[in-house]
């Protein structure tokens, strides 16, 4: 596999980059507007993905780039079997509208229908979360140094389940739970959950809901670079590149393989 390691640092700089536009608008009392599908946008959404696509252009300009914002617009580019990037520019809005902290932005790399770069940036966090698949994941805090992270082992007293926090099926989670000696549940907005799996803070996360495709690419990359892996509910890998661009079922594993 190429290697991807000399793409990272002005992925995580724009990344950055994004965030500080993002927490710009966060500070203020922002209007909302409503996309054709009634889902919220603001100019935060934006903001951001006006400073990540022209930095990705100038990377790598023979790779189509799939933005979540542009795509709203009828703005999709054809991908075909070629590398190209996924953003989400701003994961989580909801989260971001009612003032959590448990936004993203999102940006991953998918390389033959699957993700081998990714990196999340939760800027009100100021957690930084990379990976490159074959090479390792890594966390970094507050600016602080880069720090590998890895899936844990399923600790004795059982597994800790992540959540959505807003989308979800509880009875098809407890039948996915049934038998399963369970330590706890957590909820996380937007791509964390990924984060929280690669970090060793959980072991698996069920989702029994709708995703697009930029939702879930720089959690995916994270998470395989931390040796975890993303199925659909019969076990198969979660591939990339679909037509439409939206996600079936999948489970997010990490020590619960």
């Amino acid at each position: 596999m190429k290697n991807y390691q000399s793409l990272l640092p002005a992925i995580v700089a724009v990344a950055h980059e994004a965030g500080a536009a993002i927490m710009k608008v966060y500070a203020t009392d922002f209007d909302v507007a409503r996309k054709a599908d009634d889902s919220p946008v603001t100019e935060a959404d934006i903001a951001a993905e006006a400073l990540i696509t022209p930095v990705l252009s100038r990377l790598t300009p023979d790779y189509p780039i799939v933005a979540e914002e542009a795509a709203s617009q009828g703005t999709l580019p054809e991908v075909g079997d070629a590398p190209f990037w996924l953003v989400d520019p701003l994961d989580g809005t909801k989260e971001f509208l009612n003032r959590n902290d448990e936004f993203t932005v999102n940006i991953a790399l998918v390389v033959d229908r699957q993700p081998v770069l990714g990196v999340i940036y939760a800027p009100a966090l100021d957690d930084t979360y990379t990976g490159i698949v074959g090479v390792g994941a890594t966390l970094s805090r507050a600016g602080g140094d880069a720090k590998p992270i890895n899936i844990r082992d399923v600790p004795s007293d059982g597994v800790t389940v992540l959540a959505s926090r807003r989308h979800g099926d509880p009875e098809t989670l407890s039948a996915f739970l049934d038998g399963r000696p369970l330590a706890g549940l957590k909820n996380a907005g937007s791509s964390l959950k990924f984060c929280l799996l690669a970090a060793g803070e959980a072991d698996v996360y069920p989702r029994f809901g709708p995703t697009m495709e930029w939702d879930t690419a720089a959690g995916h990359a994270i998470l395989s670079a931390a040796g975890g892996r993303v199925t659909t509910e019969d076990g198969d890998p979660l591939l990339y590149a679909k037509d439409p661009l939206r996600n079936p079922h999948f489970i997010a594993w990490g020590g619960l393989q």
